[in-house]
């Protein structure tokens, strides 16, 4: 959902990925709106994206006088990399605390291995002194998270000292009550919701929600009551088949000092990495995107690299040994390479330690299931462990596959999957994955109903909403745990 506002007050709202979930139902395409700085007091939202990177650099500051007695110009230098690298912050209020102190811990680990190396490459740790250099690690993450617990709990003070906005929306349906709801529900908006404006009778408006807000009128009695009640805001939720209604509406309003924004019905469509862009200076509203565009794709290829070269190095010795023991426990090729669907919807080759007694890659392939007769008594255990995937490390290295992504079904799996679930090919916007959000919950191994295939698509579809590189390195991390005990995997 997109936020537009109007001749008023021309701008956009951003979004910021909001914490997924592994199957959310009805409620996942209110997950965009929920993401949104509605309302968000400006002060506030500088807060937020100044608080990580000030202090970070407040914290070696005072390490520097500690083991110094004055900010050398080293330390002056480091910080202001510091400050660079982390600003702006990511906005956390809207994200859970747990959630929001996985991404800070795993964003300051990522920093400290970027400083880290190019401070051994360049041989300047040298001019810090080791004990410096290991109570920054450690006291840093203590300080953040503490600082970020304390803003939680003065950011509502706050804004009840500045006072309050008050709102209207116009238009009592689906997404005007949703807004509603996280209008009530959040801590950290300045706005008050006076009611809604709606023309239709009691018995068609939307109810659903559980905001309190009263119908205050028809639509014709929206712009007199925003001038006799000073309203600060107005959002529009009216379908866009109603547009000549709207300009009507718009003209009315333009006799007010109003903020008015558009909260369009986009999402009665499964938004994936929705945002505002042009073509031309035409303004669009992406549907359907990758999240891998730009920087985006640059980062999320540059950790593919690093990350599977690094693994590749240090399970060479346990590869060597998985190959000799596929060549000597069954006859056939120790690697088995089978036809799947990538980037786009195109054909690549996935490579795998060979499990079973047949390399089936025709029009028809039965999944394996429990106690299947096909699987070698190696197998049994390579696919246990999940061993069979390591070759698609290489994979990676060809650029055909990522570490974190939707796992890659069989061409005659994806033909015939494709046919029965809404949307499954979405799940090709982005290269297909050795692990994925839908195997970290619960997801992995056979499918063997149509509801459980759907669950993992719609994993899928979360994951390429909500992406970001601290979500990738949290999916990782889980796989080893989900690897270890589950019983899933054939």
């Amino acid at each position: 959902m997109t936020a537009i506002t109007s001749d008023h007050n021309t701008a956009l709202q951003g979004t910021t990925p909001g914490a997924p979930a592994p199957h959310l139902g009805g409620i996942t395409r209110f997950r965009r709106a929920a993401s949104l700085h509605i309302g968000r007091d400006d002060l506030l939202n500088l807060m937020e994206v100044v608080l990580e990177p000030a202090i970070m650099t407040l914290t070696l500051w005072v390490i520097a006088f500690c083991e110094e007695g004055e900010l050398t110009l080293p330390y002056l230098i480091l910080s202001l990399m510091l400050f660079s690298l982390s600003f702006p912050a990511k906005p956390r209020l809207q994200e859970s605390f747990a959630r929001s102190m996985v991404d800070i811990l795993l964003g300051w680990l990522f920093l400290c291995s970027i400083v880290l190396f190019f401070g051994y490459a360049t041989q300047s740790l040298g001019l810090f002194s080791s004990h410096a250099v290991m109570t920054s690690l450690w006291v840093t993450p203590l300080v953040l998270v503490g600082a970020h617990g304390l803003f939680r709990l003065a950011a509502p003070l706050l804004l009840r000292a500045q006072g309050s906005k008050q709102a209207v929306v116009i238009g009592m349906n689906e997404q005007g009550a949703e807004l509603a709801t996280r209008l009530a529900q959040s801590p950290y908006t300045d706005l008050r919701l006076l009611g809604f404006f709606d023309d239709r009778n009691a018995e068609r408006l939307h109810n659903g929600g559980s905001h309190t807000a009263p119908l205050l009128g028809r639509i014709d009695e929206a712009a007199e009551f925003v001038k006799r009640q000073g309203v600060h805001l107005i959002y529009i939720s009216l379908p866009m088949a109603t547009q000549p209604r709207i300009m009507r509406l718009l003209d009315a309003l333009r006799d007010t000092t109003a903020s008015i924004y558009f909260v369009p019905d986009l999402f009665v469509t499964d938004l994936i990495q929705s945002r505002m862009e042009t073509v031309c200076e035409m303004p669009v509203v992406s549907v359907c995107e990758t999240p891998f565009t730009g920087s985006n794709g640059m980062l999320k290829r540059l950790s593919d690299i690093v990350i599977s070269l690094l693994i590749l190095t240090l399970i060479s010795p346990l590869l060597l040994a998985i190959a000799i023991g596929v060549k000597l426990s069954s006859p056939g090729p120790v690697i088995f390479k089978q036809r799947r669907y990538g980037l786009d919807g195109k054909e690549i080759i996935v490579y795998k330690f060979r499990s079973m007694t047949v390399c089936e890659d025709g029009a028809q392939i039965a999944q394996a299931r429990k106690g299947d007769q096909r699987v070698t008594r190696l197998g049994a255990i390579l696919r246990k462990t999940s061993l069979d995937e390591l070759p698609q490390f290489v994979n990676v290295l060809q650029g055909r596959m990522s570490i974190v992504g939707p796992r890659p079904h069989a061409v005659a799996h994806n033909e015939m999957y494709r046919k029965l679930i809404k949307g499954y090919m979405v799940r090709h916007k982005v290269k297909p994955g050795i692990t994925g959000w839908a195997q970290v919950n619960g997801l992995r191994g056979e499918t063997e109903t149509l509801d459980k295939m759907k669950a993992r698509v719609d994993c899928d579809l979360d994951y390429l909403r909500n992406w970001s590189l601290g979500l990738d390195i949290y999916i990782i991390f889980k796989t080893v745990a989900v690897v270890i005990k589950d019983q899933h995997a054939y």
